[in-house]
């Protein structure tokens, strides 16, 4: 796990090392174990170590092949290394270290770029091949390391975070208004562009190639996709049950590979608590970080956040070594910059307790288990997917699914929430064609039934939510110097998973299916109250889990925000936003968001991702226009 950065200069001006050391320290954090340059004429990589497998010496990035042909940059853990190590010595490759990174630069000098289409594990990768002068980067199915890459058609940079372009003389930072519409409309971005203009992430299980011949334009190469439509109808409970524990067991198993200590987040739900089983298996005093949230002030829905208790139940239950901590309304104040700062391509909800957990275990562990892609893969949002369940057909299905996944501002208010000069720049149909990008961009997508739409709403929330929440996880865990790993995102795994057909996942389809679609109260109080996702993987754990926490409903990994915003925060929510000085100002107007925090405070709407967001926002156009600092 590490950082890592590189300049190409296309038309052959020598690379300045100082250059590349200076854009590699801007990733310092991400790996304080050690740094690593490789300079070559034109070509300029740099590489920050967080050390996991093979702490020695042997193990340093940038590293090259042994024929001398490839020159790799990496971040992530492969997890089947052993395996294709295996098969390489088979073909004649040797190995000095026991890293899984001189896997990818012997199977480069073996199979060429094709080799990331082999790998199980997350991965992002910057491959030089000296002879071709040609630059290879690439990036893991699930998306689960970052890449992000600018250029201005003579000189390409690269890097795990967008600060490292920083300090590049040719690079400049100014708003990308168009990304900006895009996340004000879904708190996400679901195509590739971010909020600093020209600079993109690379896509997941895409491959790009950069040569001398480079003109300009990135040509994505993509070698995979999710695919929810080959499901298996002749599938029993029982099979779906059964290979799912097998998996699942072989999966975390098979990410706890690690020369250094391996914890797991615990919450009180189902996910972490089936990692931390397994996991306490294989270590014999598991580690285990939970953040909870002081309730003194909290009321309504809110007041079931705090997850303590049910951590610690399952914290004895495995006799883990438990650590907890207490987050309060006070912490938004000192961590948001630091949250925006580490983030930079803002997505999703509040995420500032994953710093505060990740900070936790990163005092005892250099790598983490987490839970994330379980409900992705299993469906554990049911009261998402039965908001689309009566679809007629591929249009009435994009209707009613946009309508909901406008998380933030619905495009018919885009003109009170933008500042008249940036409104008048942007383009209110885009966010629906980007929504609608996703789903027919696969050609093998069906809308004629119920188990179709729920298909298809797997599909989008997979190739959109999770990468968002991945994209966080990464960040601010990698701020602390932390590894995470997600044992759900396991190519078996993951495989299989797509196969099961939805009522194994869904406890409550049929009677769903048996509502009257003309009559409305009944299916509005079924989105509301049905809480059936992921049953086949509830019965899977039911071997290893208090029925307690295997029959516990769904709950995010959230701060009560809503009641705080009311509350302590809320002066620092309005010194925040009201202020005349508004970094934002010219891009969002003033007078829409004193309007959202009035009915905020006085109860009429619950606004909390909406002023998250906007203070999200704040502090970006603070940090990276602005150049604030924080102390």
């Amino acid at each position: 796990m590490c950082g890592i950065a590189g300049v190409f200069n296309i038309g052959g001006d020598p690379v300045s090392i100082s250059d590349v050391k200076q854009m590699t320290r801007a990733l310092a954090h991400r790996g304080p174990d050690g740094e690593g340059i490789f300079a070559d004429e034109n070509i300029g990589l740099g590489h920050r170590r967080l050390a996991i497998l093979d702490t020695s010496e042997k193990g340093a990035q940038p590293m090259q092949s042994h024929n001398g042909e490839w020159i790799v940059v990496f971040n992530g853990c492969i997890y089947n290394y052993m395996e294709l190590k295996t098969e390489l010595r088979s073909l004649g490759h040797s190995f000095v270290s026991t890293t899984d990174t001189e896997v990818i630069t012997e199977g480069l000098a073996a199979w060429g770029p094709s080799v990331f289409e082999r790998f199980d594990g997350m991965f992002a990768v910057g491959a030089w091949h000296k002879p071709s002068r040609t630059l290879y980067l690439s990036r893991d199915r699930y998306g689960v390391k970052p890449l992000y890459y600018w250029t201005n058609g003579k000189i390409f940079l690269f890097g795990s975070e967008i600060k490292a372009f920083f300090p590049h003389r040719a690079f400049s930072v100014s708003v990308n208004t168009s990304a900006l519409n895009e996340y004000f409309t879904f708190q996400n971005l679901f195509t590739y562009q971010t909020l600093f203009n020209g600079v993109f992430s690379l896509p997941p299980a895409n491959t790009v190639k950069i040569d001398s011949g480079f003109n300009g334009t990135v040509k994505h190469r993509p070698w995979w996709d999710y695919d929810f439509t080959k499901v298996d109808n002749k599938m029993t409970f029982e099979d779906a049950n059964q290979e799912t524990q097998r998996l699942f067991k072989n999966a975390v198993a098979r990410q706890m590979i690690a020369d250094v200590p391996v914890g797991s987040y615990l919450s009180g739900g189902m996910d972490s608590a089936s990692i931390t089983a397994i996991a306490s298996r294989h270590v014999p005093r598991l580690v285990t970080f939970t953040a909870g949230f002081d309730m003194s002030e909290v009321t309504g829905v809110e007041a079931n956040y705090d997850e303590r208790r049910d951590a610690e139940l399952i914290a004895n239950h495995f006799k883990t070594e438990h650590y907890e901590q207490v987050i309060n309304a006070g912490d938004l104040r000192w961590s948001l910059p630091r949250v925006v700062w580490h983030i930079e391509d803002l997505r999703v909800g509040m995420s500032y307790p994953n710093y505060y957990i990740s900070r936790l275990a990163s005092k005892f562990v250099k790598v983490c288990l987490q839970g994330t892609g379980g409900d992705e893969l299993y469906g554990g949002y049911p009261w998402r997917y039965y908001r689309v369940f009566q679809s007629l057909d591929q249009q009435s299905f994009f209707k009613n699914y946009y309508g909901f996944w406008q998380r933030l501002v619905a495009d018919e208010d885009k003109v009170k929430l933008f500042h008249s000069d940036v409104y008048k720049q942007v383009d209110l149909a885009q966010p629906r064609k980007v929504f609608e990008r996703v789903f027919t961009f696969n050609d093998l997508l069906r809308y004629d039934t119920p188990e179709n739409h729920i298909e298809n709403s797997l599909y989008f929330e997979i190739k959109t939510f999770l990468p968002g929440l991945l994209l966080v996880g990464d960040k601010l865990a990698m701020a602390n110097g932390l590894e995470e790993r997600f044992p759900f995102l396991d190519n078996e795994l993951v495989a299989f998973a797509q196969t099961i057909p939805a009522r194994h996942k869904l406890g409550n389809l049929e009677q769903m299916k048996r509502l009257d679609e003309n009559v409305m109260g009944p299916q509005k109080k079924a989105y509301k109250e049905f809480d059936d996702g992921k049953s086949v993987l509830r019965k899977a754990m039911s071997d290893f889990l208090p029925d307690a926490i295997v029959n516990r409903k769904k709950q995010g990994f959230s701060a009560p925000d809503e009641s705080w915003y009311r509350g302590e925060n809320a002066q620092y929510v309005k010194e925040l936003l009201l202020d005349k000085k508004n970094a934002s100002r010219d891009y969002i107007n003033p007078d829409f968001v004193a309007h959202i925090i009035d009915e905020h405070m006085n109860k009429r709407i619950n606004h909390r991702l909406l002023i998250w967001s906007l203070m999200n926002f704040e502090w970006w156009c603070r940090l990276f226009i602005q150049n604030e600092k924080f102390e």
